[in-house]
């Protein structure tokens, strides 16, 4: 599984395009904005983007999403369900950030723990995440040991959960349960910023190191 991050927006959230090297079959993982500026990448990646995938429905995250979906004629696939609350008020979310108007949109399908996508050969795994929103969702790719988290964990920190339908407890059930049970060497993509490894943050992270949450 090969990937390119294109930052996007003014949060410059890590949008990722995601293909398979063997059948140049790609998705394109939180199209949040710019999409000239992704279109680019896909272009000179020289892919065929089948789907695009979203891990929850924040402005900067999906903002994009269903103009890209439609402009591509491929299916938008995600999150689950709870989120889309969020997918109703992108209008207001994109009122209150200043940001091009995105219009509310259902998913051509809502994902659900257990769940697996393919990119061309390559399987991505869905575990549902709920916490920083309720619907939130990672893909994690086995074969390569990287994961695409979102705004569940960053390098150094978590995910905020002062929005409504944030839950703090729910976050650090779903990083402390699920993701630290993939391996400490898992790399993972966060929605911003620069990757890192579950490992790394158990150590480290003031938030859900070990030590501090007395493991």
């Amino acid at each position: 599984m090969q990937y390119q991050i294109i930052p996007v927006t003014p949060f410059q959230q890590n949008c990722s395009l995601i293909w398979c090297s063997d059948t140049n079959k790609a998705a394109v993982v939180d199209p949040g904005g710019d999409l000239e500026r992704i279109e680019a990448a896909i272009a000179a990646a020289g892919v065929e983007v089948e789907q695009i995938l979203l891990t929850h429905a924040h402005i900067d995250h999906a903002g994009a999403s269903r103009q890209l979906a439609d402009k591509l004629e491929v299916p938008l696939v995600g999150p689950e369900k709870a989120d889309q609350a969020w997918l109703d008020q992108l209008p207001q979310q994109a009122q209150m950030f200043g940001l091009a108007l995105s219009n509310a949109f259902s998913p051509d399908r809502y994902l659900n723990q257990g769940d697996k996508v393919q990119v061309g050969n390559q399987t991505l795994e869905v575990i549902h995440t709920p916490g920083h929103t309720p619907g939130h969702v990672v893909f994690f790719h086995q074969d390569s040991q990287r994961a695409w988290v979102g705004d569940v964990l960053f390098a150094g920190s978590i995910g905020r959960t002062d929005f409504p339908m944030s839950n703090h407890d729910d976050l650090i059930a779903s990083i402390t349960e699920k993701l630290w049970a993939l391996g400490d060497e898992v790399e993972f993509v966060p929605g911003h910023g620069p990757n890192s490894t579950f490992g790394a943050e158990r150590k480290s992270n003031p938030f859900v190191a070990d030590r501090v949450l007395g493991r």
